[in-house]
């Protein structure tokens, strides 16, 4: 008796666009976003990270933004989304284009404040890593 195969679905190659480190980065950017932890990004979440940036957006901001994933967004869904939307960037835009991809632009106000409290280390040069931080987990009191 010989058994049918099923055929094979093609599977993503999206991992391999990207070095472990970015994966990483990636991954931690997810994690930020999915607030409830549940290993998918939804509406909910969404809104609740850009309230937790000071947006408010509308509901049918966050109803475009799901709409651009063809289905729920799992990790490998947003690597994928970000590889067709980095496409052949320079690794350097990486960070500013998946940081345009996801909100509105910053005014110039939020932005001077952003580097007012800016880290600045004992050189006066700016601290990236203590930046980062602060980015991540917010200021320390």
């Amino acid at each position: 008796k010989t058994t049918k195969k099923r055929p094979q679905r093609a599977t993503s190659n999206v991992f391999a666009m990207f070095d472990q480190s970015q994966i990483q980065e990636f991954k931690e950017a997810f994690n930020m976003i999915d607030q409830n932890r549940d290993g998918f990004i939804d509406k909910e979440d969404l809104h609740d990270m850009l309230a937790s940036l000071g947006k408010n957006p509308t509901d049918e901001y966050l109803e475009a933004m799901m709409n651009e994933a063809p289905g729920p967004i799992n990790f490998t869904m947003f690597l994928t989304m970000f590889g067709e939307k980095l496409n052949g960037t320079d690794p350097e835009e990486v960070i500013r284009n998946a940081f345009a991809c996801f909100d509105e632009r910053f005014t110039d106000e939020e932005v001077d404040e952003m580097y007012r409290e800016a880290p600045i280390d004992k050189k006066g040069n700016f601290n990236y890593v203590e930046f980062t931080r602060i980015l991540k987990h917010g200021a320390k009191d």
